[in-house]
């Protein structure tokens, strides 16, 4: 048995657990486990709908590919086909989470982060790449927001790291969130900095404010996501109180390289009634052996063997 599978066995039976023991009214909503395979290189509703708002007023922000490929966070071009189609894969039950295609959507499932156990598992590629997916999708639009204030690598790759950002209005009460989220030259895709940097930025996290400022991204289009890439579980406590505004949570491994004991650490700071997600990160044996597996707390849905490219 492999890490991912004993750790998704330890999770469903907690969850099990917990769901048996919690009152009707306050029961959380099962989580759900899902395992996607991405052979990377080694290398580097709130209130009434509204109309939904005209782009953002700020510049265009090009994500230049090349470049993103040269540093790592897209895939090499013999590898790009491949992975899309892993990426196509894993955004299926989050994408029926967030909009309840096939079943009732998930409470707060179009707000969803990415997040890892520790440093090095592939957690911005994966925001990113995940983002990209999204936005294929017709009539969804996909904010990816720099949320790993400690280390906002995505705002430092677009240059918009001196930019105005999350903190800032989390800290100042009169600027509107729309009014920091960047258009980019992907038609259904924006990016929101992380902002300044600040002291208390674990404190900014849980506040009323930005509980507020989730809830207005998402009641602004009913057809947006919110992705945040997050700091990871176990280093910081970010990345803890970000996940109370999420209602799903994708955990990024990297296979043969995370302990386990690590993921289930991580998971267990993930508060109850939150799907969770895991995504095995930099599988390197033949592409027959990628699998993907969706499960949901209560009962094994089963493994769906696949092959990529």
């Amino acid at each position: 048995m492999s890490l991912i599978e004993k750790a998704l066995e330890k999770m469903q039976q907690s969850q099990r657990q917990g769901t048996a023991s919690a009152g009707p009214a306050l029961a959380p909503a099962p989580a759900s486990f899902a395992k996607g395979s991405t052979s990377t290189p080694r290398t580097p509703d709130v209130g009434r709908i509204v109309t939904a708002p005209p782009p953002p007023q700020g510049y265009t922000i090009n994500l230049d590919q090349p470049g993103l490929r040269a540093s790592g966070l897209l895939p090499p071009e013999h590898q790009a086909r491949q992975i899309n189609q892993q990426y196509q894969r894993i955004k299926r039950p989050l994408m029926a989470n967030a909009f309840g295609r096939g079943g009732s959507a998930v409470r707060d499932g179009r707000v969803i982060m990415v997040a890892s156990a520790v440093p090095g598992e592939g957690k911005t590629f994966t925001s990113i790449n995940l983002a990209l997916s999204l936005a294929l999708e017709k009539e969804v639009q996909v904010i990816l927001v720099d949320a790993d204030l400690p280390k906002p690598h995505i705002s430092k790759l677009l240059n918009i790291h001196h930019e105005p950002g999350l903190t800032d209005v989390l800290q100042d009460a009169s600027l509107d969130i729309e009014s920091v989220i960047h258009p980019t030259n992907i038609p259904a895709l924006c990016v929101m900095p992380a902002g300044t940097r600040s002291h208390n930025a674990t404190e900014l996290l849980a506040s009323e404010r930005m509980a507020a400022c989730v809830a207005r991204l998402t009641s602004m289009d009913p057809n947006r996501i919110v992705l945040f890439d997050s700091p990871p579980l176990l280093l910081t406590t970010e990345s803890q109180v970000l996940s109370h505004v999420a209602g799903q949570v994708v955990v990024v491994v990297r296979a043969g390289v995370t302990q386990q004991g690590a993921v289930l650490d991580a998971v267990s700071h993930i508060p109850e009634g939150r799907r969770v997600s895991l995504i095995l990160n930099q599988i390197m044996a033949d592409s027959s052996t990628n699998y993907y597996y969706y499960g949901n707390g209560n009962e094994s849905d089963g493994a769906d063997s696949t092959r990529a490219g």
